[in-house]
């Protein structure tokens, strides 16, 4: 019986990290991969200790052809303790990059992630990122991040880099979730199958991590405004929440009252539920590279709006980015107040966006196809 050809590598095996690898082992013959994976917590430790680690429990006698595994490994070390494993073709996923990762300060950040990140694409034989903001963000930054040492300047690695350099959108299982939405021809349109009334209040939706980076901050400001401003809103906050919850989140509940809906992560069954009711889904991050949670609530029926940066102007059309928390606030404000209105103009976004691009059935053959020997 012959061994398996492919090793997957996932060292935060978790959220998206683990929906990836979960959405291509579902296309593989179970008997030609293996998976080595640690849970997706204690992000920190993974990326410094992985490497070590999987060194030692992945097989020494293995008939691997191909490595695929995401930039939380530093593939350099790990090729360095393992270098049976060297010949293989090694594939590297980009989720996010720490080149450009947001820190409150300056002198908080940690270089040696970054320079973690520089070393895997110097030792992989492909580097894919999941969006082309993600790609340009990371080789734009390579001379810069390595300059800040005093005295030693690197060369010529950007250049090594870009060659190896591609982008496949992160593959999302939209069959595998319901919408609003019927599918007519090539024509898609807007299906009321809740007893919706057009002139109901609007659902606003802001599904991310409770963290600095998706600017729960700038959420706050938001909903505070408009509910001063007495138009008819209910809002769910929902997403990862993890042991300390943003400072700004502190009071909201009364604050907001019985338009804070649900506040908290929810179960799988609940969030689909809750987009299925959503009208609108609400981006306030300061750090995006692909936002998965957003197409998948796009696709469930409710309107993205987002920061006119980032990944976004290269999902979304501009009709729908904000350049100012103010023009955030007017295009709420004026859609809370005429339902009606935003119902029409919702139909009209749906009848021209297409999920084709960002979607399993699309992508998944492009992965299968880097990880053919």
């Amino acid at each position: 019986m012959s061994k398996p050809s492919i090793l997957l590598i996932e060292p935060f095996y978790g959220g998206s990290h683990k929906q990836l690898v979960d959405t291509l082992i579902e296309c593989l013959n179970a008997g030609d991969y293996e998976v080595f994976s640690l849970p997706g917590k204690k992000w920190h430790w993974r990326a410094r200790t992985g490497a070590l680690y999987f060194s030692q429990i992945i097989p020494q006698n293995h008939e691997y052809k191909v490595v695929f595994t995401s930039s939380v490994l530093n593939l350099a070390e790990l090729i360095g303790v393992r270098p049976d494993l060297g010949n293989c073709k090694k594939i590297v996923y980009f989720h996010e990059n720490q080149l450009i990762y947001p820190v409150r300060e300056v002198k908080e950040r940690d270089c040696q992630y970054g320079l973690n990140q520089i070393l895997t694409c110097l030792a992989a034989d492909y580097v894919i990122f999941n969006s082309n903001f993600n790609r340009t963000s990371f080789l734009d930054n390579i001379t810069p991040f390595l300059n800040v040492q005093p005295d030693l300047k690197l060369k010529h690695l950007r250049e090594k880099i870009e060659k190896k350099c591609e982008v496949l959108y992160f593959p999302i299982k939209f069959h595998a979730f319901p919408n609003k939405r019927l599918m007519i021809g090539g024509d898609v349109q807007m299906s009321l199958l809740t007893n919706e009334d057009p002139n109901d209040c609007l659902h606003l939706i802001w599904p991310h991590r409770w963290e600095h980076d998706k600017n729960p901050n700038l959420l706050v400001e938001v909903l505070l405004e408009l509910n001063k401003r007495q138009v008819d809103f209910k809002v769910t906050i929902c997403g990862e929440t993890y042991q300390t919850s943003p400072e700004s989140f502190e009071g909201l509940q009364e604050k907001l009252g019985a338009k804070l809906v649900n506040f908290g992560f929810l179960p799988r069954d609940k969030y689909i539920k809750t987009l299925l009711d959503g009208d609108v889904v609400i981006s306030t991050a300061g750090h995006e590279f692909y936002g998965v949670a957003m197409l998948e609530a796009t696709y469930c029926g409710c309107m993205p709006i987002a920061p006119n940066k980032l990944v976004y102007p290269e999902l979304y059309p501009k009709e729908n980015l904000y350049n100012t928390s103010n023009q955030l606030i007017k295009m709420l404000y004026n859609w809370c107040r005429n339902p009606l209105l935003f119902r029409k103009q919702r139909e009209k976004f749906f009848e021209y966006f297409t999920f084709e691009r960002y979607s399993a059935q699309h992508l998944v053959p492009k992965f299968l196809e880097k990880l053919r020997v």
